[in-house]
């Protein structure tokens, strides 16, 4: 793994697909570390496991279950949070332990201080998180809804059997915020995060403008 900020750690590229690259985000905290996203690389575990464990695992959307679900919570005994309205594909792997719906902060003590917020389009529960990290800072994690290409622009999770309407509506809430950090799942250039995005509204103006 590598570490990107004094709390926050990135996993090695995966290629689960043809053209396809991934990386997930392992938070580092005293009220438990949290995964966002998913991982199989053995070596990434055991190095998950010397920092701590990993107390929750946070999926964006359903492209990101596997059978290492299961690995985690049996090597730490993972608490696993994913969006209702996938719960039926999460059952093929392992039911959420925490299933959320609608935008609100999580009940969970050791979660208070992280944000769930519903971007469906890209697929019907995908979700993105807004974190208070180290300092203060606010992380994002976009899972597919955005992802970074090449010369850092961030584009919108559309593929064939998306909903586009949904995702336009998705991105207009994201253009809302302003995230000292962003972190998407998966990515299609050399790096699949950004530190201090210059003008993120225009960053997600431009990916509403590629769809309308």
């Amino acid at each position: 793994m590598k570490q990107l900020l004094p709390d926050l750690w990135q996993t090695e590229v995966e290629r689960p697909a043809p053209g396809l690259t991934t990386q997930a985000y392992f938070l580092v905290r005293p009220q438990g570390n949290i995964l966002f996203y998913n991982t199989s690389h053995a070596a990434e575990i055991e190095h998950m496991a010397r920092l701590g464990g990993v107390q929750y695992q946070l999926l964006s959307h359903r492209d990101e279950l596997g059978e290492s679900l299961n690995l985690f919570h049996e090597r730490f005994g993972t608490v696993l949070g994913g969006h209702a309205r996938e719960r039926e594909d999460f059952a093929q792997y392992r039911t959420p332990d925490i299933l959320f719906s609608r935008r609100e902060t999580f009940r969970e003590a050791a979660l208070k201080d992280i944000e769930v917020i519903p971007t469906p389009g890209h697929s019907p529960g995908s979700t993105c998180f807004l974190v208070t990290g180290a300092a203060g800072k606010r992380y994002l994690f976009t899972g597919d809804t955005l992802y970074l290409s090449r010369g850092d622009i961030w584009k919108p999770g559309l593929l064939p059997g998306s909903d586009k309407a949904a995702l336009v509506d998705s991105l207009k809430v994201l253009q809302t915020l302003a995230p000292d950090a962003v972190f998407s799942s998966a990515f299609a250039g050399p790096r699949s995060y950004q530190l201090a995005p210059p003008d993120w509204h225009g960053h997600v103006e431009t990916a509403l403008a590629s769809l309308l």
